[in-house]
């Protein structure tokens, strides 16, 4: 395999941690500690992402070689790479946790893609590190190709997000509890390796604020902008400024994506929000089904829904608030609250554009807002599904060709004098708009192929048992999201009823 191009910058031009084992423990001024992977019995690349490999620069050959593999599961090193895991804390479910922290997070460096651009390249479930605590540092199945594939499709469907290289599988079992019942079983062990510019996190800010390490804390954010925000530029002050402005507008811009495509994050701690911008940490995820703003698929927060589908929006917003409060003396605090304004101000436009673009219109109209709500209503009353909703109505206002995409037939038929009621409003007012410029509008804004939770569960339970093709199926669907193809109708359904209730689909653990 031929060696990539390495830039090491993190690690280079902000201070590490001076012991090199893996032994958990509090770490103080520093960044970063060196941690290396631990091995792996029998690596097995299941699958890769071809796009992710030509920007980092590997060719199928390479891929193809069993060296690859061994790489990718943190039993070899390319020269250049200098493993890493990262020192940061967070807020989690409104509470400081202190020291949190790459648990099972091992970046192997920072690679530079023939076109210059830079990927760091993080191995997930690679081994304990300094800031395992009492974990394992591992990884199973199941959560590795959830994660392989949801970043994947969500980068398709044009929201910005971390990217995955690889989906190794390491022939060694992990012990987990699924649901912290008591019930811990031994699961397959696997390591996806993602890909993103850096996987900075509000969390590293954090965590040298609450430690009163106000030098360091201005370190990393002068590195911040000079390796991640180039584009900024100006007096130290004012860069510092529009950094958190920029911050804030590009976390309104994912916020926004997230309520268009039905997107629930599950767990959004201050340490798992990226300064950049993208989706990160890909746990307990889910996408709404039978449209509820209450929905989680996060068991843990199944009784204060803290997160979500309706509040992420507002989350986000305290989310930044908490960054915000560790940089009061880096950055003034007029110019906090207008980055925090403008996070309001830019969500609900971009909210209001995408809305737009979902229900096929020119543009949102003041009177239009309450044709919106009332579909949202009747969305909850319904029980229709939420994608399928809306790529029925950019074909269809008739009442009946919703029916098939109900999860509740009596709750369907009750609300069918409103539903052909609003059908009606809803055609009156696009009656002047172009149909076909109506159908092409829609049909980009609302996507046809997510990775629902229960496509991902029958894809786990196929690839335990070594058949792959539901996992590749899966991956194609999603790789096109918006475009209609007969060859992905399982792929394109609603919810099954026997994924209501079954465990992965329909509920979800942080270990998920």
């Amino acid at each position: 395999m031929r060696s990539l191009r390495f830039d090491n910058r993190f690690i280079r031009d902000l201070p590490g941690d001076p012991l090199d084992d893996p032994r958990s423990r509090e770490v103080n001024d520093a960044l970063w500690s060196p941690v290396a992977p631990t091995p792996v019995s029998a690596p097995r690349l299941l699958v890769h992402s071809r796009s992710v490999a030509t920007a980092i620069g590997f060719d199928a050959d390479e891929i193809a070689s069993p060296h690859f593999a061994q790489v990718f599961a943190g039993n070899a090193l390319i020269t250049g790479m200098q493993p890493f895991a990262t020192r940061y804390g967070g807020h989690q479910f409104g509470h400081w946790a202190g020291q949190l922290g790459d648990g099972r997070a091992i970046s192997l460096g920072e690679a530079i893609g023939p076109d210059g651009r830079r990927h760091e390249l993080q191995l997930k479930g690679a081994g304990r590190t300094p800031y395992s605590r009492h974990a394992d540092g591992r990884a199973v199945l199941r959560s590795s190709l959830r994660e392989f594939v949801c970043s994947e499709a969500m980068h398709a469907l044009g929201v910005a997000t971390t990217r995955a290289l690889s989906l190794v599988t390491t022939g060694d079992a992990v012990i987990r509890d699924m649901f912290y019942d008591g019930h811990a079983v031994p699961e397959p062990g696997a390591i996806v390796c993602r890909v993103a510019p850096s996987f900075l996190r509000f969390g590293h800010y954090e965590i040298l604020a609450a430690s009163n390490e106000p030098g360091l804390l201005a370190r990393l954010i002068d590195f911040t902008m000079d390796r991640d925000f180039p584009e900024l530029e100006g007096p130290r002050a004012e860069r510092r400024a529009r950094w958190f402005r920029t911050i804030c507008e590009r976390s309104a811009e994912l916020s926004a994506h997230w309520m268009r495509i039905g997107f629930v994050h599950g767990v959004l701690n201050t340490d798992n929000m990226s300064v950049l911008g993208l989706t990160i940490d890909y746990g307990p995820y889910g996408f709404v089904e039978d449209y509820d703003p209450a929905f989680t698929p996060n068991t843990t927060d199944a009784q204060g829904r803290r997160y979500a589908y309706g509040r992420q929006p507002a989350i986000v917003h305290w989310n930044l608030a908490r960054l915000g409060s560790a940089l009061l003396g880096q950055i003034d605090e007029s110019s906090l609250q207008d980055g925090l304004d403008h996070y309001g101000r830019h969500y609900q436009a971009r909210a209001r554009a995408m809305t737009s673009a979902k229900f096929g219109l020119d543009e949102m109209h003041d009177d239009d807002i309450a044709l919106v709500g009332d579909a949202y209503a009747l969305l909850a009353a319904s029980s229709i599904d939420y994608t399928l909703f809306f790529r029925t109505l950019a074909m269809s206002t008739r009442p009946e060709d919703f029916l098939a995409h109900a999860y509740d037939d009596a709750r369907y038929h009750a609300s069918l004098p409103k539903l052909q009621d609003w059908l009606l409003r809803y055609a009156q007012r696009v009656a002047t708009i172009d149909p076909a410029w109506r159908l092409a509008r829609m049909t980009s804004a609302n996507p046809l192929y997510l990775p629902r939770n229960w496509l991902c569960q029958e894809a786990i339970d196929a690839a335990e048992q070594g058949d792959l093709a539901p996992l590749q199926r899966l991956i194609d669907a999603t790789a096109d999201p918006y475009t209609d193809r007969a060859e992905f109708a399982h792929q394109a359904g609603k919810r099954p009823d026997w994924a209501r209730d079954k465990a992965g689909c329909s509920t979800l653990s942080c270990s998920s």
